[in-house]
């Protein structure tokens, strides 16, 4: 919620409060987590839970392919790609 949302949390007081600098002013964030299966993602087979590096970055890419013909206007934004932890493959691979 800190790092990435609209909200504060002051560990102190146990008070939330609005950030008036948080990036959802200025952007928009859409996340994908890798591979299907893990976090909140969903795979439809057990087949889908079977990934290495190459599978998941033609996943992400189809999903993002998927997420612009749903929602065309946002292909008029820059993309940026980030991630963290394994992200320093998943991110190349997307971007290739």
């Amino acid at each position: 919620m800190q790092e990435n949302g609209p909200l504060n949390y002051d560990d102190d007081t146990n008070e939330i409060t609005m950030n008036e600098q948080s990036w959802n002013q200025k952007a928009n964030v859409l996340y994908l987590e890798s591979p299907a299966g893990v976090g909140f993602s969903l795979a439809a087979t057990d087949a889908d839970m079977v990934h290495n590096d190459m599978s998941t970055s033609v996943d992400a890419i189809a999903a993002l392919e998927q997420w612009y013909d749903k929602f065309p206007i946002y292909t008029e934004n820059n993309l940026w790609i980030s991630g963290e932890s394994y992200g320093g493959i998943y991110v190349p691979y997307l971007a290739w």
